[in-house]
């Protein structure tokens, strides 16, 4: 018998499985209030140079004091980084004069004063992370990420050799513990430190999707990967509220990390995966899960017919767990066929994570409110999600993917063209663009699972996902390219995803083709049998189909 029959048998999606996956969706939605906390955390409100106090000023008022005393940009706003060296007294009769040479200018000398209509208090102001600093401020978000990709590895094998639950308990209150220090940090080193240790521990609830969609049958489990993938747009929404309501970086780390008590206590309820307690031979606690979930499901009595011996069946089904092959992330690169695939996903997933970041972190520069779109940047993601599960079925995996990436890449693009005074047209452009961005990483999760062989699966998506991780981690610090030229962070974000999705198109298509079982099939794609002449190719897509 084997683990799919008995799980048809104890109900493979009922009350018990419906219950699970609420309780993990609980976390879910706490993952991007951190991983994109970056926006409001981070923020730099309009400043200027700081003016002390002379005699000279007394009879003049806060506006005549900026005028001789800040240069002023073309456009009219006073720099955020310069100051007169001495006043420029003639500026009161013609504002329009100019000074006669820059070495009448200077960097801010003592401070600078920050407009806080908007926010209270971010790490810009605390630490005054501007101009010169600047570097240090986007370094915040790259030191999470950093976290996120240590994490990842840590926690990735920590959860193959001690469970799923325990590992998720052991994220969620690591989190907090570090999520706190990092509001009670008293000075930059400690929030970098803090917050990179935050992104490690978080890294760990990466596992939410597959304790859940261990607890569900074949059928299901495309459904839970939506439902979970959703809960992650929900957050985004949850971000622009919370950040709306609390304006002070200290209380906002607070108010992000506070709901991982509540899942702390939640997930006592949720039992260890009995898919991977069977697998490591822990057959007792493995019964008394299923029983739990059968008698939850309605199914009591199944234990009782004469096929189901369950004692026996779980003992049966650890003794003929053999171990395979010895397989590493060198083996992904031993043939050219794999060569291929793991080059070209592996450039997917860079582009699919820096474009989706480069996005999500330019709240300000497509003309709306910052809170309205981290909100609507949310919201698009929904739909995003359940149109892309209906085209890669429809037009293949390889042409939804490339496309969705591309046409992200050329969104971006043409809001560099587009005029900055027409800010409802810069909106939809980013809100489309937005929208790409999600179906380009809804794609490649389910993509890339059926791109290599069973053996060399999870490897492949621990492989990917550090590339993506990387991704991530160089988005932030992009944006410190508009020093060299305004437009060129919009640029490379645009010349990056239109050339990694173009790469795509160099994978083959895996819609209606068997899996790969082993190194010898050559990766993904080499199966010719269409689904339909072989009923097991269906169970075996489904099966891997995880998002």
């Amino acid at each position: 018998m084997k683990f799919e029959d008995l799980f048809l048998e104890i109900g493979g999606f009922g009350r018990f499985q419906i219950l699970v996956l609420f309780i993990l969706c609980l976390p879910r939605i706490n993952l991007p209030m951190h991983f994109l906390l970056h926006n409001f955390l981070a923020a730099t409100p309009p400043h200027h140079c700081a003016i002390p106090p002379q005699e000279a000023f007394e009879n003049l008022t806060t506006e005549e004091v900026l005028l001789i005393s800040i240069p002023r940009d073309p456009d009219g706003t006073f720099r955020s980084c310069e100051m007169f060296s001495q006043p420029q007294f003639q500026l009161l009769l013609n504002s329009s004069l100019q000074p006669e040479n820059s070495s009448t200018t200077q960097h801010c000398q003592h401070g600078w004063v920050y407009d806080h209509s908007q926010f209270t208090s971010t790490i810009a102001t605390q630490w005054d992370l501007v101009c010169e600093q600047r570097g240090l401020n986007q370094a915040t978000a790259t030191f999470f990420f950093i976290g996120v990709t240590i994490g990842a590895v840590i926690f990735g094998y920590l959860s193959d050799r001690f469970g799923r639950k325990a590992m998720l308990q052991l994220s969620l209150v690591c989190s907090v513990v570090f999520g706190m220090l990092s509001a009670a940090s008293v000075s930059y080193s400690m929030l970098a430190i803090t917050r990179t240790l935050t992104g490690v521990a978080l890294s760990a609830e990466r596992c939410l999707p597959l304790a859940g969609m261990e607890w569900v049958d074949i059928q299901h489990r495309t459904f839970s990967g939506i439902l979970t993938s959703i809960f992650w747009s929900i957050g985004n929404m949850l971000l622009a509220m919370v950040a709306y309501l609390v304006r002070e970086w200290h209380w906002l780390l607070v108010a992000v990390t506070g709901p991982c008590l509540l899942s702390i206590v939640c997930l006592w309820w949720v039992p260890e995966s009995a898919r991977w307690l069977i697998a490591n031979g822990q057959v007792k606690q493995a019964h008394r899960n299923l029983l739990r979930c059968a008698r939850m499901n309605g199914r009591k009595d199944f234990t009782l017919s004469p096929p189901f011996h369950l004692p026996q069946a779980l003992r049966k089904m650890a003794t003929d767990k053999k171990p395979g092959g010895s397989y590493s992330y060198i083996s992904l690169f031993r043939t050219p066929v794999l060569r291929k695939i793991s080059l070209c996903s592996g450039a997917v997933w860079f582009g699919v994570a820096f474009s989706y970041y480069g996005m999500s972190m330019n709240l300000t520069g497509f003309g709306l409110n910052m809170y309205l779109s981290q909100f609507v940047f949310g919201v698009i993601e929904i739909p995003a999600k359940i149109i892309m599960y209906v085209l890669v079925n429809r037009v293949g995996r390889r042409q939804s993917q490339a496309w969705s990436l591309i046409l992200t890449g050329l969104c971006i693009g043409a809001n560099i063209i587009i005029p900055k005074p027409f800010t409802s047209l810069r909106s939809i452009v980013a809100i489309m663009g937005k929208g790409f961005s999600e179906s380009a990483f809804t794609t490649v999760f389910l993509y890339t699972s059926e791109l290599y062989p069973t053996v060399l699966r999870q490897n492949g998506m621990g492989y990917t996902s550090f590339v993506a991780r990387l991704g991530g981690a160089l988005a932030p610090l992009v944006f410190l390219l508009d020093e060299v030229w305004r437009s060129l962070p919009e640029v490379t974000y645009c010349g990056v995803a239109v050339c990694c999705g173009s790469v795509a198109f160099l994978l083959p298509e895996t819609l209606n083709v068997c899996l790969p079982e082993g190194i010898e099939d050559e990766g993904g794609g080499s199966g010719k049998q269409l689904e339909g002449a072989n009923p097991l190719c269906s169970v075996t897509r489904s099966k891997n189909a995880e998002v």
